[in-house]
């Protein structure tokens, strides 16, 4: 089953290929999905890659904390996002 893996702190010029190639090393990467700002595009910091269970264990505990392009990553399982209090 695949778990889905919050990176955090991402550089602003990281790539999905970028990001794929640091979590390969790891095991099979079956998805990268960067977060980009809806109105400019720019990118947000964040995104969101997707392993196999045993795999995205060994690649969080791996690679937390560890300085990529003069940033620490924040790695960690991805929790579901809790829905939005109601605004009236």
């Amino acid at each position: 089953m695949a778990t889905s893996i919050y990176v955090g702190n991402l550089s602003w010029s990281a790539t999905q290929d970028g990001v794929e190639a640091l979590f390969k090393p790891y095991g099979d990467v079956l998805s990268v999905n960067l977060i980009s700002d809806r109105e400019t595009g720019r990118a947000r910091g964040f995104g969101f890659v997707e392993m196999d269970e045993s795999s995205a264990i060994n690649a969080i505990s791996a690679l937390d904390g560890k300085e990529v392009d003069g940033r620490a990553l924040r790695v960690n399982k991805a929790e579901p996002k809790k829905p939005a209090a109601r605004r009236w």
